[in-house]
C-alpha cells in the first residue's frame, strides 16, 4: 500500500517544517500542539509531517525526537541525518535503487508505482514524489555519516571509560595498600630482663608487621 511509504498531504510545507525546527528549541515531544503554537503550522494537513517524522526516524512512537532530530538541528550534521533519515523513512525504494535520490520525478515516481502498485495518476503516489523532492532539499547525501549509530557508540565509549576508571581506582587502591606506614607508640615497662624486650618486639612482628 502506499501508505506504508510516509508522505505529507501538504508536502509542499515540509521544506518550511523542517527550517523551523532548527530554529526552534528542542520539545521534549513533538506534539500537533507544538507544530501549530511554537512552528506556526496550524491544520489537519500538516499534522502529518509527524506521521512522515516517525517513519522517518526523526521522531520516536511517543513523539520524542531522536539522536537524528537533534543531528538535524545541528549545522554540521543537518544535511547528513535528514538523508539518512530519507533512507530510513523511503528504505523500500532504496531497496530498489540505492541511488533513488538521484533519480529525477519521471523515474522515481514510476519507482514509487512499483514499489505500492498504484496507478500513475494516483494522488498518494504524487504526494510521497513531492514529498520526498522537497525534503531531500536539505539533505546532504555527498556527506552522509552514520548518525544513527550514535547513541550505541557513545555507550560503548562510556562503558570503555567507566572500565578504565574502575582498573584505575582498584591500582590506586593497591598502591595506597602497599604504600600504608604505620606509627607505633610504645609504652615498655621498666625491667632488667631483656628477654621481656624481646618477647614484645616478636609478638609485633608477628602481628601486625608482617602482611
Amino acid at each position: 500500500m502506499a501508505s506504508e511509504i510516509p508522505y505529507m498531504a501538504a508536502p509542499g510545507a515540509i521544506a518550511k517544517i523542517l527550517d523551523k525546527i532548527k530554529n526552534a528549541a528542542t520539545p521534549e515531544t513533538f506534539s500537533g500542539d507544538f507544530l501549530s503554537t511554537k512552528l506556526g503550522f496550524k491544520g489537519g494537513n500538516y499534522l502529518t509531517f509527524i506521521s512522515w517524522s516517525k517513519k522517518c526516524g526523526l521522531l520516536n512512537s511517543d513523539g520524542s525526537p531522536t539522536m537524528l532530530y537533534k543531528q538535524f538541528r545541528n549545522p554540521s550534521t543537518s544535511g547528513a541525518s535528514l538523508a539518512s533519515a530519507l533512507k530510513v523513512g523511503y528504505s523500500e525504494l532504496y531497496a530498489r535503487n540505492e541511488y533513488c535520490h538521484e533519480l529525477d520525478k519521471k523515474n522515481f515516481k514510476g519507482l514509487v508505482m512499483e514499489a505500492t502498485g498504484e496507478a500513475h495518476d494516483s494522488a498518494k503516489v504524487d504526494r510521497i514524489v513531492s514529498t520526498f523532492f522537497n525534503a531531500k532539499e536539505l539533505a546532504d547525501f555527498e556527506s552522509q555519516s552514520t548518525p544513527l549509530k550514535t547513541e550505541a557508540s557513545d555507550s560503548v565509549v562510556s562503558s570503555g571509560i567507566e572500565k578504565n576508571i574502575d582498573k584505575r581506582e582498584k591500582k590506586v587502591s593497591s598502591d595506597i595498600k602497599l604504600g600504608l606506614n604505620y606509627t607505633i607508640n610504645l609504652v615498655l615497662p621498666k625491667t632488667d630482663d631483656p628477654s621481656i624486650y624481646n618477647a614484645i618486639f616478636k609478638s609485633l612482628k608477628e602481628n601486625l608487621l608482617n602482611d
